[in-house]
């Protein structure tokens, strides 16, 4: 398993020693080190929520590899493989903590708000509210930081009017 995440990291978001980055980029385009990790522990927290429900749809992955490229700008290969790093991550961890308390200390407000944006977008997905992942995403967004109102106006605006 660590040994699939290093090679993950290596092959498609390397940094060598005398590259830079500039917000959150390495030159020459692939994300540092840092947005790796913020790229696992944010999918990770996807995951968590579209396993809330006991089924993971193909409906969910792909708009979970969807939102992962388009919000971290990867492409579908690099995608698929983040969430099997992911998968990986999260049946090791204990809990959500250590994935929430990352993107906490590094995202700012607007920057979480719309990272339940995108779980609002999943939860939704196969177009039910199970009880639990709206549970589980109030206990994600007080880990993240985020009051309810928040979570309230996110959902408004991912979820198809009437």
């Amino acid at each position: 398993m660590l040994q699939g995440i290093r090679s993950f990291f290596g092959k498609e978001m390397s940094l060598s020693p005398v590259q830079g980055t500039e917000s959150g980029r390495a030159v020459g385009g692939a994300p540092d080190r840092a947005t790796r990790r913020l790229h696992l522990a944010a999918c990770a927290l996807f995951l968590e929520l579209v396993y809330a429900d006991d089924e993971f749809t193909e409906a969910e992955r792909g708009h979970m590899e969807g939102a992962l490229q388009r919000h971290f700008e990867l492409d579908e290969a690099t995608a698929r493989e983040l969430v099997e790093l992911a998968e990986a991550e999260r049946a090791s961890a204990i809990d959500l903590y250590q994935f929430a308390t990352l993107i906490r200390s590094s995202y700012d407000l607007g920057q979480r708000t719309v990272l339940a944006e995108v779980m609002w977008g999943l939860i939704l997905a196969d177009g039910e509210i199970a009880q639990r992942e709206a549970y589980l995403l109030r206990k994600i967004g007080n880990l993240l930081g985020l009051k309810p109102g928040y979570l309230a106006a996110a959902r408004r605006r991912i979820e198809p009017e009437p």
